[in-house]
């Protein structure tokens, strides 16, 4: 018998039967019984001493503690409990719809490149160990950084930076340094757009400069030359630019501003977080920039892994390679070395020479990609993105900021229209879609240059099933919109946590980031 094939209206009927599970969880802390024991008893601190010899006395005095932490006690089947539980209330990739985090490529990882970091080789390492015992590690991180040259158009990289905005922040840094070193010391100012990243501003602002913020035009979406002339002058230190922008649209005119620019004085940063849609189609040097990013968390498939462990691989032309931070990865003819000589360096930004794992899986993906697979990336992580276009087009009281222009990986979507009809706006969308098992950050970065924003991102890796099923549960929300908003009011319904109050996250009275502050803002006083 021959399979009849599933047509539109078979693949409306299909519920999912999605629910996250659920457990009332406390925090570890709060789990914890004085005494209990998870099985390992460590030695006594005289039998350490004895055995390696008092350790504490290379520490300086005034770095050590002055008491033991106070880490939670449990025996091991609870520590097993306790995370397993927290393992199944996570929505991820692996379990999931997933479309990006709002301008942020999420894309499968594959396993196997999990597996090759787990090798002991790997596992086993120590960063202090001698350059000799490494030349393995140290030879693969020297290998991808001649394929991100080769694909940026740059002369040298360094792994050092933990993530986007770290990246851009030792780029902010360096330009500060490029400017310093020829006692050009009145460059304060960097000029950046409200469509790029939010960490082009705001790290350079962390690095010292002043900060000028270019918005797109309401009819093309680029920010236009007239614009960029008007913000240039003599104390601008450079452009730190997201291309192609997070609305999708990639500026006609970026090699302009370039021009500009280094007419003016300045260096230009190109962040290349949104590198998906243009891999091994554009090189950021050939344009003129002079450093620039990729996110090895992004386009070259190492997890995501929310706050880390990420990494920001900063690549930059000649002329700036003295200002990178040490050491960097350099190969003399017979063997690796780590090279600290870098006499205007400035300094470190992040412990050794980055996350040694991150390199390996960027590395092993990019080998089984090859040049026709990198080419591929780009092309399929456009035709998906343009097909999401089509059919979320389709679907009532949605709309699209800058329509007459072609959006390359991503798009700022609007539900502008949904919320004029039925007060339905994009925040309460992002509540009700996590019910049908399928992820978007559904606001996108401020300000809102698109009312009500919502920016999905389908990479080369999400199928087209996936897709429809996305468009399918935005269709659902949008019937629910005009027939029964109460339920997308009170959404969502079936996740881990039913509605989360966004106030005490915000408010600097009631924000807890650290379990000190949750004892001090929590805890009555005590005696």
């Amino acid at each position: 018998m021959i399979a009849k094939e599933k047509t539109r209206d078979d693949y409306e009927s299909i519920e999912t039967g999605y629910q996250a599970v659920r457990w009332r969880e406390p925090v570890i802390y709060e789990l914890s019984r004085k005494g209990s024991r998870n099985g390992i008893i460590p030695e006594a601190e005289e039998e350490i001493r004895d055995r390696v010899g008092d350790v504490l006395a290379r520490i300086p005095e005034q770095v050590r503690r002055t008491r033991a932490p106070e880490l939670p006690e449990l025996s091991e089947p609870e520590v097993m409990r306790h995370y397993l539980r927290l393992s199944q209330q996570t929505f991820g990739y692996d379990s999931g719809v997933n479309l990006g985090i709002g301008t942020s490529s999420m894309k499968y990882s594959p396993k196997v490149n999990e597996q090759l970091t787990r090798l002991p080789g790997l596992t086993a390492v120590h960063p202090l160990q001698p350059e000799e015992t490494i030349q393995g590690i140290l030879g693969i991180m020297f290998q991808l950084r001649n394929w991100l040259c080769e694909l940026s158009g740059m002369e040298e990289f360094t792994f050092q930076p933990r993530g986007g905005a770290h990246g851009i922040y030792a780029n902010a840094c360096i330009m500060k340094a490029y400017h310093r070193s020829r006692g050009d010391t009145g460059r304060d100012e960097v000029i950046t757009t409200a469509v790029s990243h939010p960490a082009n501003a705001g790290c350079p602002s962390a690095a010292g400069f002043k900060i000028i913020t270019l918005y797109p035009d309401k009819e093309t979406g680029d920010v236009g030359v007239g614009a960029l002339k008007a913000a240039v002058s003599e104390r601008t230190a450079g452009l730190m630019l997201t291309a192609p922008y997070d609305t999708g649209v990639f500026d006609s005119h970026v090699a302009e501003y370039v021009r500009i620019v280094h007419d003016a004085g300045g260096l230009v940063s190109l962040d290349q977080a949104n590198f998906n849609g243009i891999v091994a189609k554009l090189r950021a040097r050939e344009i003129g920039a002079d450093m620039m990013h990729f996110n090895l968390h992004k386009t070259f498939s190492t997890p995501h892994g929310s706050c880390g462990p990420a990494t920001g691989a900063v690549g930059v032309r000649q002329e700036l390679v003295r200002f990178l931070p040490v050491p960097i990865v350099e190969f003399d003819g017979s063997k690796y070395h780590l090279n600290y000589d870098l006499p205007d360096s400035i300094g470190k930004v992040g412990a050794f020479y980055g996350v040694v794992l991150n390199a390996v899986k960027a590395y092993a993906w990019i080998m089984s990609m090859g040049a026709d697979g990198l080419r591929e990336v780009a092309e399929w992580s456009v035709i998906n993105n343009n097909y999401l276009i089509k059919e979320l087009l389709k679907v009532r009281g949605v709309g699209i900021g800058w329509p007459n222009r072609t959006k390359l990986e991503q798009t700022r979507f609007s539900l502008e229209q949904l919320k004029e009809d039925t007060g339905i706006g994009t925040w309460d969308v992002y509540e009700r879609v996590a019910d049908y098992g399928v992820q978007t950050y559904s606001f996108s970065h401020y300000p809102w240059v698109v009312p009500e924003p919502f920016s999905p991102e389908p990479t080369e890796t999400t199928s087209r099933e996936d897709i429809d099923r996305f468009v399918q549960v935005f269709r659902r929300i949008s019937k629910e919109a005009y027939t029964d908003p109460k339920v997308i009011r009170t959404a969502p319904h079936r996740c881990v946590i039913h509605k989360v109050d966004r106030e005490p996250l915000e408010h600097p009275e009631t924000a807890i980031t650290t379990w000190r502050a949750y004892l001090r803002k929590r805890e009555p006083p005590r005696g």
